[in-house]
């Protein structure tokens, strides 16, 4: 029904793919309304594993479709050359029911799906052709009626055996992948993929379809009425907890098949994680407590065990090999690596103990501390909000970022020190002279600081035109040394991993990766797309050697996210996670009691909230990785506009009192310290980008602009690296001539977030003043006073648009609300009451926006995890010396 055409979008550059209904198809109203049902079910979706729609059009009555060009073969042609082995079967698998979930939780049935509707490309499986879908809430139609599909009979004869017709008429999909209910004329929903998908698993599986027939009508008898051949007796190493998925989504009843493509997605990773189990596992989420335990003291006991056959190897016995184990995570918790924001476990150098973040339900992520030789898991408390942890050189001490600071804390539990400030923070590494490296800010150099406190110095510079990140410091065992990762948010940049001196902070490239690496018993440890490798390296010269060798494979690549979940001691314990979660955030409106009403577009990569028009009608919002754009959501319709086109990042989106435009943060050039720069267009997209203030290169970042209700005044922040921010107002009429609204009142101060009242009378903003970050209000546009509004920490200061209620964020993780009097000359409060929690670890941008009414927000959060454990290895070097 399409023609499909390969094109270069001249204003972007890039190849793109134009999708038209076929010339002698036009005049059909059916196909016509098939291709426009593809085009809402792909504007309704973004995810890595779905086929990008970029823009539709119609020029001279042609309607065309503008889609992701994808390289690649299609599935069909794949299974054309043979089964696929059991590894990309699980791998594609996943991807397959990932991208299906994406789709089901948008209300979307795709109704066709099948091997030739997935494309295989190197960055994974892609889903395409949604011109068949349709939303799973809407009633019958005459295509899915009670009508019998079949009435027809025809019989295809003339079919490819690899890419069978979609026949036209009453019959919905393809004949070979259709599911009971859909032969039988009744509704699809979500289960109806599912059973196709199981389909999908079989083929890959043995080579053959499912049900076989030489005409519809035998097809569909077969689905109707048998059962496929049995997968062992085609492929006999087939995991029996394999057969056991694709039988059940292959039930003929629908409430007897998996509920949810995610399910699916989770049992294909556990099962390549657990190899050849004979018995499918019990979903970790709904392990009870007390089994939880068992399942850590039956670790524990393992490893000490290992650790007592090591010793017994190295008297003399026979050499142990690799054995692999799981860690669950805590009692009712999850792990929290999510992407850049919360960072992987890290293992204590002699590998007696490990550390990691994890949160609960009703809880931010704490860190907890695992020693190996104690069954149960400990939470150091005080720790709330944490990422990124690190171990001190003699495993004392666990460093970490929270709360806009680089903090530590005694692995024993104790008092919480913060050591410097860090709003942003990559990463940390602490050696034996009690040095600690960091990278403050995402977009910043790697600094050096004592743990003992004091005044941070830059440790690396960036080469022009080369990165805009140095992250992930790792102390090599001299201390004089250190790895770090360094790329560009731009994507154009030397890529890898590099070799740090201490004394000058010089560096040189060691190899290219897309992740982080670790050094550990002579050898380097990184990442590249699906795999875990190691190779020689020497820690003195900064050289590696010899080919690398694969330690693991994991079961889902996420692109774009610069770091992954590994760790490792200097005694051959490695730990890392075999399959990495959907990455990104999710937004959701929530009324004041937290309730989630419904939430606004799909997960991706959104930096913060975003910011709700005055009118309540539309939502501006920062989204992508590594590069993001400003998009507007219309809440009303569903319909979003892209405002700005790549070439750098933009962030912190703000409108103006009539809703008319928007003012954003730029960041120039290929480094942040290129300069930053606020800009202002259009809401609609019309006109040109208007560039309103800019840095000089070398010195202060630009940070959220706002403009003052009346339009007299640009507010923003500006920064000078990790320290040095304040408020400033741009006078837009008069001399214009800038001046400092609000600062930090004390040496270890900074100011962090800020919000003008939409009266213009009130400035509200964040500050580390008291070493804890705090909400303080002050006159606008004097600066004159400070009233404290939170009491025990807040942060995301915002207001009703009436301001007579200000709204934060506390260091519980609850919404904070109180009234105020807009109409006294001193600042009025009333009693400060929780609203409700979110879910958020330190975004880029606002965590919530409120509608101007108050009585609905619109909030980042981090998707809900899943109990996934981690993997752990006992003397991983034994194959590196086989």
């Amino acid at each position: 029904m399409g023609e499909v055409y390969r094109a270069r979008d001249g204003r972007l550059d890039r190849c793109v793919a134009i999708k038209v209904l076929a010339s002698h198809l036009v005049s059909s109203p059916e196909l016509k309304q098939r291709f426009d049902r593809e085009a809402r079910a792909l504007s309704a979706l973004n995810h890595p594993n779905i086929c990008q729609l970029y823009d539709i059009g119609s020029q001279n009555g042609t309607d065309f479709l503008v889609m992701e060009f994808l390289e690649g073969e299609t599935l069909a042609d794949r299974i054309r050359k043979g089964p696929l082995p059991l590894a990309d079967v699980l791998r594609v698998g996943a991807e397959i029911a990932e991208a299906l979930q994406r789709a089901h939780r948008a209300g979307i049935v795709h109704r066709d799906l099948k091997p030739g509707n997935v494309m295989l490309t190197k960055s994974g499986a892609k889903l395409m052709d949604f011109g068949l879908a349709k939303p799973s809430s809407l009633g019958k139609t005459s295509e899915s009626g009670s009508a019998p599909l079949l009435s027809a009979a025809m019989t295809v004869t003339a079919a490819s055996p690899v890419t069978p017709l979609t026949s036209a008429g009453t019959i919905i999909g393809t004949i070979q992948y259709m599911s009971p209910e859909q032969i039988a004329g009744q509704e699809a929903d979500a289960r109806s993929d599912i059973f196709c998908f199981g389909c999908i698993l079989y083929e890959m599986l043995t080579g053959k379809r499912a049900f076989e027939g030489k005409s519809q009508i035998s097809v569909a008898s077969a689905i109707l009425e048998k059962e496929p051949e049995p997968i062992r007796k085609v492929q006999p190493l087939t995991p029996a907890s394999l057969e056991h998925v694709v039988q059940t989504c292959l039930a003929k009843t629908p409430d007897n098949r998996w509920q949810s493509a995610s399910d699916i997605a989770n049992e294909l990773r556990w099962i390549a994680v657990t190899g050849t189990a004979t018995e499918k596992s019990e979903p970790l989420r709904s392990i009870s407590p007390w089994r939880q335990n068992l399942l850590w003291g039956a670790a524990v006991a393992i490893l000490l065990g290992l650790f007592l056959w090591s010793n017994l190897r190295e008297k003399g016995a026979a050499p142990a090999q690799i054995i692999r184990s799981f860690l669950p995570p805590p009692a009712e918790t999850v792990f929290d690596f999510t992407g850049d924001f919360s960072g992987p476990p890290a293992i204590r150098q002699d590998g007696t103990a490990l550390t990691f973040c994890a949160r609960s339900e009703k809880e931010r992520n704490s860190l907890w501390v695992q020693s190996l030789d104690d069954a149960t898991p400990r939470k150091l408390e005080g720790t709330e909000g944490a990422s990124f942890p690190f171990w001190s050189y003699d495993g004392k001490f666990i460093g970490f970022f929270a709360d806009g600071h680089l903090k530590k804390v005694a692995a024993s539990g104790g008092p919480v020190t913060a050591i410097t400030e860090a709003s942003n923070a990559r990463g940390g590494s602490w050696n034996q002279n009690n040095i600690i490296i960091y990278e403050p800010d995402y977009r910043d150099t790697l600094w050096q600081i004592s743990a003992s406190g004091g005044t941070p110095t830059r440790l690396t510079k960036f080469e022009t035109g080369k990165h805009t990140t140095h992250r992930w410091p790792f102390f090599l065992p001299d201390g004089k040394h250190f790895l770090f990762f360094g790329t560009n948010h731009s994507g154009n940049s030397e890529q890898g991993v590099y070799f740090g001196t201490l004394a000058d902070g010089s560096f040189k490239h060691v190899l290219d990766t897309d992740s982080d690496a670790l050094y550990a018993s002579g050898y380097l440890l990184y990442h590249v797309q699906s795999q875990l490798l190691a190779v020689k390296f020497d820690a003195d010269s900064g050289t590696v050697s010899g080919e690398p060798v694969t330690l693991a494979n994991f079961v889902e690549y996420d692109a774009g996210t610069w770091h992954t979940t590994f760790s490792a001691s200097q005694n051959g314990l490695l730990l890392y996670e075999h399959g990495s979660k959907a990455l990104g955030t999710e937004l959701y409106w929530k009324d004041r009691t937290g309730k989630s009403i419904n939430p606004v577009g799909e997960r991706t990569f959104f930096k913060g909230s975003g910011r709700i028009s005055p009118d309540g009608k539309r939502l501006a919002v920062s989204m992508g990785d590594p590069e993001a754009d400003i998009w507007v959501f219309d809440l009303a319709r569903g319909t979003r506009t892209r405002l700005t086109f790549g070439g750098g990042t933009h962030l912190m989106p703000s409108w103006s009192a009539d809703g008319q435009h928007i003012v954003y943060v730029k960041q120039n050039g290929n480094t942040v310290f290129s300069g930053t720069s606020l800009r202002s267009r259009l809401a609609n997209g019309g006109g040109q980008e208007e560039i309103l203030l800019e840095s000089a290169p070398d010195q202060q970042t630009l940070l959220m602009p706002q403009w003052s209700s009346d339009s007299r005044y640009l507010l923003h922040m500006e920064q000078h690296g990790p320290t040095g921010a304040a408020i400033w107002a741009l006078p837009l009429t008069g001399d214009k001539k800038p001046f400092v609204l609000a600062k930090a009142q004390s040496p270890q101060g900074r100011i962090i977030q800020y919000r003008l009242s939409p009266n213009d009378r009130w400035l509200a903003y964040s500050s580390t003043d008291s070493g804890r970050e705090e909400v303080y209000v002050t006159h606008f546009p004097s600066g004159e006073g400070r009233w404290q509004i939170s009491q025990t920490g807040g942060t995301f200061p915002a207001w009703r648009g009436d301001s007579k209620e200000i709204y934060f964020v506390g260091l519980d993780g609850a919404v904070h609300a109180a009234s105020v009097n807009p109409q006294k000359d001193e600042f009025e409060l009333e009693q400060v009451r929780p609203l409700f929690r979110v879910n958020y670890t330190a975004p880029i941008g606002n965590a919530f926006d409120n509608a101007p009414d108050g009585q609905h927000f619109v909030v980042t959060e981090l998707p809900q995890g899943v109990p996934t454990p981690l993997v752990l290895v006992t003397n991983w070097l034994y194959d590196l010396k086989k």
